[in-house]
């Protein structure tokens, strides 16, 4: 393989991994959980063998380029705060949407409409890309106020995660919304960010 054809394929590789490290949770949400596990075999099984090969030809050839790019890749990988740099993205671009549904809630234009479950309201079109997994929402009472869920991830059992709207303020407790909350981090004033596993 030719230094300039290594270099290439390195730098590919290493695109292709830090775009599914940034596009993850979009990836998820059209190819399924059952599906991402092969897109990741595909991803990280052709950075995997990239790299050895940039090892082997730097030992052999001498060319470092190769090497100090799948070299940065991997400490980006392992550094680099992949998730909640997205996360962060999400919740601040689309805080004022989401806080539209809030309102929404609140005032009963918007109310549980999905069959098999009262807490589930399935949002409009024009809003339905404020929760993933489906597009809706968890509305839970509290006394007379209401938490609303909107996921950032929803499994295929039980784990999900995503942005708490609390009327009060208060924290979720663990057990929200049927959840196990393993993360439990505060976003801004009645916001909170939760995880189940």
């Amino acid at each position: 393989m030719q230094h300039n054809q290594l270099f290439f394929l390195a730098l590919l590789s290493s695109i292709l991994v830090v775009l599914y490290k940034f596009l993850e949770w979009q990836i998820v949400e059209v190819l399924t959980p059952f599906l991402m596990p092969f897109l990741w075999l595909l991803v990280f099984g052709f950075f995997f063998v990239i790299t050895v090969r940039t090892v082997t030809t730097l030992f052999k050839k001498k060319d470092w380029k190769p090497f100090v790019i799948q070299t940065i890749v991997i400490m980006l990988w392992i550094f680099f705060p992949f998730t909640q740099v997205v996360l962060d993205l999400d919740f601040k671009m689309n805080k004022s949407e989401r806080e539209k549904v809030v309102s929404k809630v609140e005032n009963g234009t918007f109310k549980p409409n999905v069959s098999h479950d009262s807490s589930l309201i399935h949002l409009p079109k024009e809003f339905d890309q404020l929760s993933k997994g489906g597009g809706e929402i968890v509305v839970e009472k509290k006394g007379d106020r209401s938490s609303i869920l909107f996921f950032t991830f929803r499994g295929i059992l039980e784990g999900f995660s995503g942005f708490v709207y609390s009327p009060t303020d208060q924290q979720p407790s663990r057990n929200d919304f049927d959840g196990d909350f393993k993360e439990i981090k505060k976003l801004d004033e009645n916001w909170y960010w939760v995880a189940s596993y």
